[in-house]
C-alpha cells in the first residue's frame, strides 16, 4: 500500500504504458516530478526507466494477459488508480504496401495499440471511477491523415481515439474523465534509428539522412519549423491529469506543430 507523504496526502497513484523511452518515459518523469507514483510498463526496463520510478513492470503489453498484470501491480502495491495513461503502440510497416502486410502484421499492430488499450482500461476502470480518476490516451495525426506506410497504426489509431470518446460518454457522468493526445511527429529515436521515417524521406529526397534532418519539418509541413518534443506531450498529460481542465472530456488534443491545415 502507498505510505503518505510528509504532508500526510498519499500521493495520487498513475499507471503509463510504453514506458521505456520517448513519449513514455517522458511522461514518467513529468508525473513523478508532479507528484504522482508512477507504474510504469515496457517491454524493456531501460536504466533511465529505473531510474525514474521504483515501480516498473517489464512486460509484453501486446499479450492478453499483459496490461492486466500491469494495472494489478499497481492495484497491489498501492491499492487504487488514479491516472491510466495509454501510450504503447506498435506499427507494422508493409514494404509493399497494403497487399504486403499480413494478418500477423495487422494483429500486432492492432494488439499493442488498440487492444492493450482496451485491456489495460477494463482492469483499471472499477479503480478509476471509484477514485473518479482519468484516462489518456495517446493516438496520433495518423488517425486522421491517409498514410500508406503506416496503413496499420493509422486504422488503429483512429479506432483508439474513438474509443475514447466513448468511454468519455459512457462513463464521463460517473466522474471518470477521458481524453486523448494526437501527436504530429515527436523526436524521438524512432525517427532517427536506421531505416526509420528521416532515411525513407531522406532516400526519396536522394539526400544523406544526416544532411536531411534539417530539411524534414519543411518536407511534413510543420509550420512551427520544427518537431515536438515528447516532454510537450508529458505536459499536456500532466495538464489533463491535474483537475484544472475537470470539465474536459472526451476531447482530442492536437499537438503537430501546425501539419493538419484542416481536420
Amino acid at each position: 500500500m502507498t505510505q503518505a507523504t510528509s504532508s500526510g496526502a498519499a500521493p495520487r497513484i498513475a499507471v503509463v504504458t510504453g514506458a521505456g523511452r520517448g513519449i513514455g518515459l517522458a511522461t514518467v518523469r513529468a508525473l513523478a516530478h508532479d507528484g504522482f507514483a508512477v507504474v510504469a510498463g515496457s517491454r524493456t526496463v531501460s536504466p533511465d526507466l529505473a531510474a525514474t520510478t521504483p515501480d516498473v513492470l517489464e512486460v509484453d503489453l501486446g499479450t492478453p494477459d499483459g496490461p492486466r498484470q500491469l494495472v494489478e501491480m499497481a492495484l497491489d502495491r498501492h491499492g487504487g488508480i488514479d491516472l491510466l495513461v495509454n501510450n504503447v503502440a506498435g506499427t507494422a510497416i508493409p514494404a509493399g504496401g497494403f497487399l504486403a502486410l499480413d494478418d500477423g502484421g495487422w494483429r500486432h499492430t492492432v494488439d499493442l495499440t488498440l487492444m492493450s488499450t482496451v485491456r489495460a482500461t477494463r482492469a483499471a476502470l472499477p479503480s478509476l471511477l471509484d477514485r473518479q480518476g482519468a484516462i489518456v490516451n495517446i493516438s496520433s495525426v495518423n488517425a486522421r491523415i491517409p498514410q500508406p506506410r503506416l496503413v496499420a497504426q493509422s486504422a488503429a489509431k483512429a479506432a483508439l481515439s474513438n474509443l475514447g470518446k466513448a468511454l468519455a460518454e459512457e462513463f464521463g457522468g460517473r466522474g471518470l474523465r477521458v481524453n486523448t493526445i494526437s501527436p504530429g511527429p515527436v523526436w524521438t529515436d524512432a525517427w532517427t534509428a536506421p531505416g526509420g521515417p528521416r532515411d525513407v524521406l531522406a532516400r526519396r529526397a536522394g539526400i544523406e539522412p544526416e544532411d536531411f534532418t534539417d530539411q524534414l519539418p519543411g518536407v511534413l509541413g510543420l509550420s512551427t519549423g520544427r518537431f515536438t518534443n515528447p516532454e510537450e506531450i508529458a505536459s499536456l498529460v500532466v495538464l489533463l491529469a491535474s483537475g484544472l481542465v475537470a470539465n474536459m472530456n472526451g476531447s482530442d488534443l492536437v499537438i503537430d506543430g501546425g501539419m493538419i491545415k484542416s481536420v
